[in-house]
């Protein structure tokens, strides 16, 4: 197991994140804030989905004014509100209760104003999460380093002490850009110098493919570092497909359980099953199950039950039929047409009747 890099626990609602904490899964809403109902919709989805922690753009008074009654309608979710360039807008989002303001405190102004903020979260015990990316960094930073993994950590430092002189240390820091390298160099330099959690992600990562490649590709490369605290995947997609890629990147890292962990081997000219159609007909049926199941769905039945000795049942296929085993061990041998349904009903059985692991 990875050496985590141990923060000060920060309480985001009723989610507590650093420390020893779980890593949680953020994504955030594409709907307008100004349109409650369909924001709402789309929270409660993320929610479902299996997102902990939740984000809203609040990029104008329209969606300030919607945000307490968003609040109201789902006060069991972990709020965040977005804040650019306006700091009304993040006094407003705090009175009408956000459990996390997201700012980049160089876009927002004068010492003053970022004061204003810090001191009305401080007032309502929320966090702050200072955001900086690639393309907000301060112009002098540009000069003497240029967009680097040196500027995104420097221009981070420079925010946290701003907020330290406003007496505010309730604080998560995020670094992104959608250069992988320069990402984890700045976390690299930043990590020891200060105490807070980091939120982590690769952003403006792209399409549901070559995003989830690039997002996995960045994060694993941090999270096996022991850095990161809460991660968000950013894909040119629906944001559900954020979470889905999260919770499965957190569980091939072993850093979170979520249901079972299905292994199945490439095709290759000794299948004689239709191994493809099979593997995601299991992972459709068994998307309910809750217990960390380890699942094997190999495709012939010379290497398949050894192979997959590690998994809680699995099923190896041959010529028309398949051999359903344990822990390595045949059980049974089932024709090709009930593999599926054998398979699922173990499975259910397993998890009613608790598993060996």
């Amino acid at each position: 197991m990875y050496r985590r890099r141990i923060s000060k626990t920060i309480r985001v609602g009723a989610v507590s994140i650093g420390g020893e904490h779980p890593i949680s899964i953020e994504s955030m809403t594409n709907t307008s804030t100004a349109d409650v109902t369909a924001t709402v919709t789309q929270i409660r989805a993320l929610q479902n989905a299996g997102c902990e922690i939740v984000r809203l753009a609040i990029n104008n008074t329209a969606a300030a004014a919607s945000f307490a009654e968003i609040r109201r309608r789902v006060a069991d979710v972990p709020l965040i509100a977005d804040i650019h360039f306006d700091h009304n807008l993040a006094l407003a989002a705090v009175a009408g209760g956000a459990d996390k303001i997201r700012i980049n405190p160089g876009n927002i102004g004068d010492s003053r104003k970022v004061g204003e903020i810090a001191a009305a979260c401080k007032g309502r015990g929320i966090p702050i999460r200072i955001g900086v990316n690639g393309g907000s960094l301060e112009a002098d930073l540009l000069e003497k380093y240029g967009v680097s993994g040196h500027s995104l950590a420097e221009s981070s430092l420079r925010n946290v002490e701003l907020l330290h002189a406003h007496d505010f240390d309730n604080i998560v820091v995020s670094m992104k850009a959608s250069n992988i390298p320069m990402t984890i160099d700045a976390h690299e330099i930043l990590a020891p110098l200060i105490e807070y959690p980091f939120h982590i992600g690769i952003t403006e990562a792209g399409t549901l493919y070559s995003g989830t490649i690039k997002s996995t590709a960045g994060l694993a490369g941090l999270l096996t570092r022991g850095i990161g605290d809460t991660v968000r995947i950013s894909l040119t997609a629906d944001p559900l497909e954020e979470v889905k890629v999260a919770r499965e990147l957190l569980k091939a890292l072993n850093l979170r359980s979520f249901g079972p962990e299905i292994i199945s081997c490439p095709t290759c000219g000794r299948c004689e099953i239709d191994l493809i159609t099979l593997a995601a007909q299991v992972e459709r049926h068994v998307a309910h199950i809750k217990s960390p199941i380890k699942i094997a769905i190999m495709g012939c039945v010379v290497n398949g039950p050894g192979e997959a000795r590690e998994c809680h049942v699995g099923i190896a296929g041959g010529k028309g039929v398949g051999l359903l085993f344990r822990h390595g061990k045949i059980i049974h041998k089932v024709s090709e047409r009930d593999l599926l349904d054998v398979l699922v009903h173990e499975v259910e059985d397993m998890e009613r009747d608790g598993y060996e692991l």
